[in-house]
């Protein structure tokens, strides 16, 4: 659950962000009436990505017991691709994530206010699109249900109401670390969603399974509370099978040393500019 809250709360800041970039650039060029066009596209933006959520369940409670785990792996394979996607895309754009949305909105000013809607709608249906596709993963991969779906609304929440509290100059944080560090909390995430879609094509066959590399379910198993903890925050497994634990190594270790690499690089270059002038 704690995972679902996460997601909820970075896609959640991430997307109250931009709706705030948007409606900032309107008041500076005198638009108050694009303002209504912006959340007509934002609330699209929100039923659709509440739909492809309620789609996920539907296709799977009509779906077969044969078919469910194909489908259940695939979704899981791709949540942890567009997972790891969104983690290395935020990276690389946040600092010029204004400038580009700016830019849009400056391009839609000449093409009419329907254009405006589409750009909040481009921007946020990502996110949210994401965001219901993460949640559906995480809780898939933990057994959670309705309680984490719960837990990813709170997450939301909470993003919304820092988003509007940062918006209105009432409290600043360094959204650099915290993109920073909640980006290599979802990494971990990412691993435990991509293990445990291998997890569900050994269920039917697909890839060869075989048995346990270690069991330690006696003391970390979900009845437990580290064991509940490590569970519902890295869809971590007890009793994992080798080709599991090959893929939640295999995906960790490189992803991971590649984004801190790639932070600190991009850190160095921000602070030499700072270095060389006071030199």
């Amino acid at each position: 659950m704690l995972a679902n809250f996460l997601i909820g709360l970075r896609e959640g800041l991430e997307a109250s962000l931009i709706v705030g970039i948007l409606i900032a650039f309107a008041l500076k060029v005198d638009r108050r009436d694009l303002i209504g066009r912006i959340w007509t596209g934002v609330g699209a933006a929100v039923v659709a990505s509440l739909g492809t959520g309620a789609t996920i369940f539907y296709v799977l409670a009509g779906s077969s017991e044969a078919v469910q785990p194909i489908i259940v792996g695939s979704l899981s394979v791709l949540a942890a691709g567009l997972l790891t996607w969104m983690i290395f895309w935020m990276a690389k754009t946040a600092r010029n994530l204004k400038g580009s949305l700016e830019g849009s909105m400056q391009a839609g000013l000449e093409r009419g206010s329907f254009t405006i809607a589409l750009v909040a709608f481009s921007a946020v249906i990502r996110e949210g699109v994401e965001t219901a596709l993460f949640i559906w993963a995480s809780m898939n991969s933990t057994g959670d249900g309705l309680p984490a779906l719960g837990t990813a609304f709170v997450g939301i929440g909470v993003a919304v109401t820092l988003g509007w509290i940062i918006y209105r100059g009432l409290l600043r944080i360094n959204l650099g670390t915290f993109f920073q560090w909640t980006s290599v909390i979802l990494i971990v995430v990412a691993a435990g969603i991509l293990a445990y879609g291998v997890h569900e094509f050994q269920e039917v066959g697909l890839l060869p399974s075989g048995a346990p590399v270690y069991d330690v379910t006696a003391w970390l198993g979900k009845e437990t509370l580290i064991g509940s903890l490590l569970y519902g925050l890295f869809s971590y497994r007890a009793n994992p099978s080798f080709l599991e634990l090959m893929t939640w190594t295999l995906y960790l270790v490189p992803t991971l040393a590649i984004f801190v690499t790639s932070t600190r690089r991009a850190n160095n270059r921000r602070t030499s500019p700072a270095r060389s002038t006071k030199g």
